[in-house]
């Protein structure tokens, strides 16, 4: 049909992953940076090279991590809300990042170990 209207396609918030889940990224650069206002404190981010050679910035959830540079880590979407400019989050528990020891609950989002919690152990 002629003249109708265009529907606008929707922009991607991942462009980089280029329609995949996740890419693996090797760290170029592990720092820490402070977010917007209003909020305060020492959020841990790398600057990563993805598979396809784009160069980004990725948040590392959790406490605590073992990246250093040349490390291979899995990217997926979804970044840090109070961080301008990340757009991504590394997932934990996969290739070089350790999962987030001690983790009780929401363990399947930090790649934490299942540890028994018996009442009557002795």
């Amino acid at each position: 049909m002629r003249g109708c209207r265009k529907s606008s396609r929707r922009k991607s918030s991942v462009p980089l992953l280029q329609n995949c889940f996740q890419k693996k990224a090797v760290c170029a650069k592990v720092y820490t940076t402070k977010p917007r206002k209003p909020n305060s404190a020492v959020r841990k981010v790398a600057r990563v090279k993805l598979s396809n050679g784009m160069m980004t910035t990725a948040y590392i959830p959790g406490e605590g991590h073992n990246l250093q540079e040349h490390s291979v880590v899995l990217v997926r979407g979804g970044g840090a809300k109070d961080l301008p400019g990340v757009r991504y989050k590394i997932v934990r528990g996969t290739m070089d990042l350790n999962g987030v020891a001690g983790r009780i609950s929401a363990r399947s989002k930090y790649g934490g170990e299942f540890v028994c919690m018996r009442e009557n152990e002795s």
